[in-house]
This record gives structure tokens, C-alpha cells and sequence, in this order.
């Protein structure tokens, strides 16, 4: 039978389809017969054959129906793939059976960041993350205090795993090539934060205004209280967010128990 017509990427998905076997292989990297790996936007596949043959199972979610037939051509000497149509930042990961360990995935473009912290704040059995990103993408998920790309999403992602940019990626490996370079990821879990929604709502709080002193940021009933919690965390009144550690909101979200 002959395979299906590879159909044109659509931009508005963000498609980027991986052509390159070796970068794939670079991206499963890591993936053993005892893991069971959830891909996200597999597209054409090149990323989930390479999975297939070193994963126990692979969880392939597509959103796009029109590239279905040819990933579906691609996977079939391989029985080990469970393909599903959904939009990954609505899907009910809950539902994989059994349930993935690892994320390994291309990111489509225009949701690798939300999906990223989604995942990792609610898809609490996926220990390790491995994928590809805009490598402006992955710079913020990896930054350090005091950079410009330092800020309350890198303090977040942090908090919640450890964090390495681990390759950076030609945009020749794709088709169609995008205007930027990309990065791989990688993220092991960390034990999630006791009262996460509140550090959460406390950083998205101290960045709102990169400009001004952290404690200007804040309800002006808790300024008078977080000069005092700042210098208790060896910080100064001046202090802007981008200068705190992710631990560092957690050790302020403490000492301020109205915050949030």
C-alpha cells in the first residue's frame, strides 16, 4: 500500500516537523525499555519511531488531524505506539494508561511554554521532561538570577524541576526551517512546593514591574512586613525580584503569611 502524501505544515500549530534521525536520536537520548514516554506533537513521526524502538510505550498526542494517516504510515511496523487527537493544553493526561514517566517531545512552537509549566504542575507522574524549544524559549527556562531572561516563568519552572540546556539545534533540521535556533531541554522533577499557589501568586506579584524594588510590587498592607522578611533572607530593602533565588520566594512566601 503506498503511503499517504506528507500534508504542508500549518503555522498557525507552530509546525516545525523534525526531519533529522540524529537529532532525534539526541532527543530520546536517555529513553530505556522500561519507560513509558508521552510525546507531545509528534507530527510525521520522526522523533516517535526513534522512541518506539527504545521506549516500552510511547503516548503520541496529536492535535492536527490531516498529519494523522502519515504518522500513522511511519509507526506501523512498531505496536508499541497509542496515538490520541487533542490539544495538549486541554488534554486529560490522567486518562494514559499506564501512566508516563517521561515527557520527550518537539514542542509545537506556539504552546511549548504554557505546556511545560502545565505539566509540571499538574501531571505530577511525569518525573523527567526532554524536549525541544525556541532556544529563546529554553534561555528563560534555564536563566539565572540577575539575567534578562530571568523572571517569574524561569522562577517557576525552577521551583518545580532542575533545569538543563542541554543542545542547541539548527533550524535546518526542520521543515519548514524556522527563523530561529532551538534548544534542547531537560528537566528532572523536584518535590513540589508546600503551598505552591501561594509562592506562585507571590512571584507573578514581586515581577510585575522588573524596574521597581521588589517590595513596591506588593499589596501596600505587606511592604512594612516584607522589608522585614527580606532582610531576614539576607536581602536588602532595595532588593529587585530578578536578584532571589526560586528559593527564595518560598523562604518570603513563609515569613508573609498574607501573601497571596
Amino acid at each position: 500500500m503506498d503511503r499517504p502524501e506528507p500534508h504542508l505544515p500549518k503555522k498557525r500549530l507552530g509546525q516545525h516537523f523534525l526531519k533529522d534521525p540524529n537529532t532525534a536520536r539526541i532527543v530520546a537520548r536517555g529513553v530505556t525499555g522500561e519507560d513509558v514516554v508521552l510525546e507531545v506533537g509528534p507530527g510525521r513521526g520522526a522523533l516517535t519511531v526513534i522512541l518506539a524502538e527504545g521506549a516500552k510505550l510511547v503516548h503520541a498526542l496529536e492535535l492536527d488531524p490531516d498529519v494523522l494517516p502519515t504518522l500513522q504510515a511511519a509507526l506501523k511496523p512498531h505496536g508499541n505506539v497509542l496515538i490520541y487527537e487533542g490539544d495538549a493544553l486541554a488534554f486529560d493526561y490522567g486518562r494514559l494508561d499506564p501512566h508516563p514517566n517521561k515527557l520527550v517531545a518537539n514542542l509545537p512552537y506556539n504552546v511549548a511554554s504554557t505546556l511545560v509549566l502545565k505539566l509540571l504542575e499538574e501531571v505530577h507522574f511525569l518525573m523527567e521532561l526532554r524536549f525541544m524549544v525556541q532556544l529563546e524559549v529554553a534561555k528563560r527556562m534555564a536563566a539565572t538570577r540577575t539575567t534578562k531572561d530571568y523572571g517569574a516563568y524561569t522562577v517557576l519552572i525552577q521551583l518545580l524541576a532542575r533545569v538543563r540546556m542541554e543542545h542547541k539545534v539548527s533550524p535546518r533540521v526542520f521543515e519548514p526551517h524556522p527563523r530561529v535556533w532551538s534548544a534542547i531541554v531537560g528537566m528532572e522533577r523536584r518535590e513540589f512546593p508546600k503551598n505552591y499557589e501561594r509562592v506562585k501568586e507571590l512571584v507573578l506579584a514581586a515581577f510585575r514591574s522588573r524596574r521597581k524594588r521588589l517590595v513596591n510590587n506588593l499589596p501596600e498592607a505587606l511592604r512594612g512586613e516584607a522589608l522585614d522578611a527580606l532582610h531576614a533572607i539576607g536581602q536588602g530593602p532595595d532588593a529587585r525580584a530578578e536578584e532571589l533565588r526560586p528559593e527564595d520566594f518560598v523562604a518570603l512566601s513563609r515569613l508573609l503569611p498574607g501573601a497571596g
